[in-house]
């Protein structure tokens, strides 16, 4: 990635407070979708900051606290499985992300309005300028930092859910439809975190049994 390339434009045409957005769990099976809003100081590189995916574990977390310490505020939204099947996912990743820009908190719990969005592959219905990247965690340092605040902060969620519902395997595959999860949904049903509408095939197959 080049040295914050996008955001290196916006600073210099007098934006100050960038928000950057991202979310995680979209493609799951279970939980809750999550999505970030950072605003990091102008001109900060955090080395090692790139795509959540692309990192493992240990250094997310490593990076999170770098990026939660650093960062000139963050905000957290989340959308429930039952919403998510009420209004569909697409539109439960955006509300999510409304929630996280208007969450935007500084350490010390003080409210914090951007001046500008960016934003991972969407639009959203707030009053702010903005603009859409298409792989954005590729593109902006600041999403980039999004996606692994909402990574290890979901990632964390699936420790408390595995805790409640452990045959699941939820601390391993964190919700997504691996063989595991589905051979458990086969044998022991959904819970009431699971996203009904992602598991049509899988629990026809439950009642053909």
């Amino acid at each position: 990635m080049e040295h914050l390339p996008i955001e290196k434009l916006l600073w210099e045409r007098g934006y100050q407070r960038i928000a950057c957005c991202d979310e995680v769990g979209r493609g799951c099976l279970f939980g809750d979708v999550v999505a970030a809003a950072v605003v990091l100081p102008p001109y900060l590189h955090i080395e090692g900051v790139k795509d959540s995916k692309k990192i493992s574990e240990k250094k997310r977390e490593k990076l999170y606290d770098l990026i939660m310490d650093q960062a000139l505020a963050v905000g957290i939204g989340t959308v429930t499985a039952a919403e998510i099947d009420m209004i569909n996912i697409k539109q439960a990743a955006r509300k999510a992300m409304v929630s996280a820009v208007n969450q935007l908190k500084t350490k010390n719990g003080i409210k914090f309005q951007p001046d500008y969005l960016l934003i991972d592959a969407e639009t959203l219905d707030l009053q702010y300028p903005q603009q859409a990247l298409i792989k954005g965690e590729d593109q902006s340092h600041g999403i980039a930092a999004a996606s692994i605040i909402a990574k290890v902060y979901r990632d964390r969620l699936c420790q408390q859910w595995h805790d409640e519902h452990p045959d699941y395997g939820l601390d391993r595959h964190k919700g997504y439809g691996t063989r595991q999860h589905r051979d458990a949904l086969l044998r022991f049903g959904a819970t009431s975190r699971h996203r009904q509408s992602f598991l049509k095939k899988i629990l026809k197959e439950q009642q053909g049994k």
